[in-house]
């Protein structure tokens, strides 16, 4: 991989893919398309405003976790397995579960879901955003047709209609240090507040939750038992999300909490905050020992009317975000940038131009309706435990512990979360 310094210009600006977007989806796509025989001629640059990713190192105490976690899907280890990325993932630092535990704050109802009923090791993984961003990232660096811009944003971006030497049309992409690339595709993986998607027009449907998400790391009293585990409570979801550590005590949780009640739990100290915190868990790990600074973001829905412009396509939050409580946002990106490199594969082994629309058609048709089926079950989700109906609040929790009775069913719920089915 060329990579280019924030005061150096590659003298080399045309490119047949460019990706706006260094991070997760943006990087693992770029992965994706070049692990592929049919696209080794295919020359890509990313470009990103941003730093390369910093692990953080445990050899502390307390030990410092990145506050970012992915809880990857079957669907997603497998993508990263498929480019290479996934040995040095587990050499770092990953986390399996077997387990799963999911109950009604309001009520008795609970769901336990079991890795060995559904005869598979695990029900999935959670690694720090910042390895698995490194572990991508390494293995792009090994290849030359990649060059990374790091350091520009995006600030134009054209149509030339003079075309290539092949007479297809391409892009003109200008970078705010007045450099001008040009690219035959423009992939936006630049994010919920896409410059890409803004510059070309492209409409965006969204709307607030009415929430914020308060993310942090914390140490438990007692041992995660190799379980993620999900509170609904009345004002919002509360999950912990096991972490690799030796001890086995440390988690990293999601609180979604409406507006008013997430401000005031930022406002706290940490001890009242970890007195809270526990509270809210209903003490299932024991007292909260150790929390590190919080973090708080407004929860948004948004999802752009359309994927794709003539050249352009957008992927993970550039296309779609969702309530976290399920957390599948970057596992929908990483779907994404799987289907999209095969479309591209696709076009290479036919010896399609990348311009040509048929790509970007298929690759939509792929990912719309399955992100806006998964977008609109977490709004249901949402809502049902949001209620304050008290009828409403009885038949969710008789309906909770009906599920959990039924094995087929509940095993059908797993496999969905799981990417198997």
């Amino acid at each position: 991989m060329k990579t280019d310094s924030v005061n150096r210009i590659n003298d080399d600006t045309d490119y047949d893919i460019v990706i706006v977007g260094a991070g997760l989806v943006g990087a693992t796509l770029a992965a994706s398309i070049v692990s592929q025989k049919a696209n080794q001629s295919l020359k890509i640059a990313i470009v990103d405003q941003g730093a390369a990713p910093t692990v953080a190192v445990l050899d502390k105490e307390p030990p410092k976790f990145d506050p970012r976690v992915v809880a990857l899907t079957q669907h997603s280890i497998k993508l990263f397995k498929s480019i290479g990325a996934w040995h040095s993932v587990e050499s770092m630092r990953a986390c399996p579960y077997q387990f799963m535990r999911v109950w009604d704050n309001e009520g008795t109802g609970e769901i336990a879901f079991d890795a060995q009923e559904l005869a598979e090791s695990e029900l999935g993984v959670i690694v720090e955003n910042s390895i698995l961003l490194s572990a991508v990232l390494d293995v792009i660096a090994e290849q030359e047709n990649i060059t990374l811009l790091r350091g520009h944003s995006v600030i134009e971006l054209k149509s030339n209609g003079n075309g290539d030497k092949a007479g297809s049309s391409v892009k003109n992409i200008t970078l705010s240090n007045e450099q001008v690339l040009t690219a035959r595709l423009v992939i936006a993986a630049d994010g919920a507040h896409s410059k890409i998607r803004e510059l070309a027009g492209m409409p965006l449907r969204s709307w607030s939750y009415k929430q914020k998400a308060i993310v942090t790391t914390v140490k438990t009293q007692k041992p995660h038992q190799d379980t993620a585990w999900q509170n609904f409570l009345v004002t919002g979801p509360l999950a912990f999300l096991p972490l690799a550590h030796s001890t086995k005590q440390y988690e990293s949780i999601v609180w979604s909490a409406d507006n008013d009640e997430a401000d005031r739990l930022m406002s706290l100290n940490d001890e009242d905050f970890k007195v809270e915190l526990a509270r809210a868990f209903e003490y299932r790990l024991g007292d909260i020992e150790h929390t590190d600074k919080r973090f708080c973001f407004p929860l948004m829905q948004r999802h752009a009317l359309d994927y794709i412009a003539p050249q352009i396509a957008l992927v993970g939050d550039a296309a779609h975000t969702i309530h976290p409580l399920a957390g599948q946002g970057v596992n929908l990106g990483l779907l994404d940038a799987a289907a999209l490199s095969g479309e591209i594969t696709r076009a290479s082994e036919r010896s399609l131009a990348l311009s040509d629309e048929s790509i970007l058609r298929r690759y939509q048709r792929a990912r719309k309706q399955n992100n806006l089926e998964l977008m609109a079950l977490m709004e249901s989700f949402k809502r049902l435990f949001g209620t304050k109906n008290l009828t409403i609040r009885l038949l969710r929790n008789t309906g909770i512990k009906q599920i959990n009775k039924l094995t087929p069913i509940k095993n059908w719920l797993a496999k969905k979360a799981m990417g198997l089915s």
